[in-house]
């Protein structure tokens, strides 16, 4: 190639052709340190007590503070032909208990039928004072479908298995683990005998520690 006067001119080509080798090799550095990175950074594990939920009052809290007790977690329902029975029988639990040690976790659900219509905070409050009860009550979740909450879905996707109605208890260890489930109609007897033997092995354990 030459210029006016019959002077060649460089090409510029080759030189461009090296920078746009360097440039991309340096890009392709920079990824694979950033995925190298991601790798080794450690993974938070996840369990029940590392998930936030939202309160019956809507304001976001933290399921790390029931961590080191055990935890039966229910999905209830204010107008069930179950409602009266299991509310009596969880708060006598969560009593018995005590809650230096266990929590009964209220997650209510409208999904069954119209056995849980109304919001969070009226749940919360018909429950206290129509049936007593003084275990946490959490927000109004959905526990199936594409907005199923998180925290419980890590429950059924532990037990593979999802509620077919209001009342299913899922059994929630210290470390934040699913060690047992009951469906609905089981009998209360056999839910309470397992939770009071998790609680004596916490108590055990906390009394060897000291």
């Amino acid at each position: 190639m030459e210029a006016l006067g019959g002077y060649p001119v460089k090409s510029s080509a080759p030189k461009v052709k090296r920078l746009t080798v360097l440039l991309s090799m340096t890009v392709g550095v920079g990824c694979l340190f950033l995925l190298q990175t991601q790798l080794l950074k450690p993974q938070k594990p996840v369990d029940f007590y590392s998930f936030e939920v939202k309160d019956a009052k809507g304001k976001t809290v933290s399921l790390e503070k029931y961590r080191g007790k055990a935890s039966l977690v229910v999905n209830v329902a204010s107008h069930s032909e179950q409602t009266e029975a299991a509310y009596g029988s969880l708060q006598e639990l969560h009593r018995e208990l005590g809650t230096s040690h266990f929590n009964v976790l209220a997650f209510p659900c409208g999904q069954f039928g119209d056995t849980e219509p109304g919001t969070s905070s009226y749940i919360e409050a018909f429950a206290k004072s129509t049936y007593g009860v003084t275990f946490p009550f959490f927000g109004k979740i959905r526990i199936m479908g594409s907005e199923t909450e998180p925290a419980f879905k890590f429950l059924t996707d532990s037990v593979q298995k999802i509620p077919k109605w209001n009342f299913w208890k899922f059994l929630v260890n210290p470390e934040g683990k699913v060690v047992r489930f009951w469906r609905a109609d089981e009998p209360m007897e056999s839910v309470r005998q397992e939770v009071a033997a998790l609680v004596r092995e916490i108590i055990v354990k906390k009394r060897a520690e000291l």
